[in-house]
């Protein structure tokens, strides 16, 4: 698998994003997540973003990672962000997320973040073991669903 940068409104990096919105929506019978998210969030050096593909070319997990300081949703200085983790339904299993994710933290640490956060649901324990086997662990709540029953946060220190 190429795992490559790739801007967050390439064409390819908007389909696997429709792609995992539709797959929350189903799993927790709403819109997806309507977190604001635009290129400018994971431009380096304040974040990337990773698109893999398959031998192919088709594009087939997706992941980033954006700057986050202290502010009034709970985020504390020095965070990097981990957003739209996601593995197409047909390449689960082959270690992607966790390749993509191990990418993440790196530049993340590289460009001077010190802890990675995360915020996910009930209805993704897949998502939730990859993180907490990856050394991850709960933390007070952040982010836009902060006040949610089914919003669970993560986070590693990068240092």
């Amino acid at each position: 698998m190429n795992i490559q940068p790739t801007p967050y409104d390439h064409p390819h990096a908007v389909a696997l994003n429709d792609a995992v919105q539709a797959e929350y929506a189903v799993r927790y019978g709403d819109e997806g997540d309507a977190t604001p998210l635009d290129a400018g969030m994971f431009a380096p050096p304040r974040g990337l973003y990773l698109l893999a593909y398959d031998p192919e070319g088709n594009p087939v997990a997706t992941g980033g990672w954006r700057t986050q300081d202290k502010n009034d949703e709970g985020y504390e200085n020095g965070d990097a962000e981990l957003k739209r983790m996601y593995v197409t339904p047909g390449a689960r299993g082959l270690g992607l997320a966790r390749r993509i994710l191990a990418a993440l933290e790196s530049d993340a640490r590289e460009a001077g973040r010190t802890r990675m956060v995360l915020e996910t649901g009930t209805a993704q324990p897949e998502a939730i073991a990859l993180y907490t086997s990856s050394g991850y662990a709960p933390c007070a709540k952040f982010g836009m669903y902060r006040d949610y029953d089914n919003s669970r946060c993560f986070a590693k220190p990068l240092i």
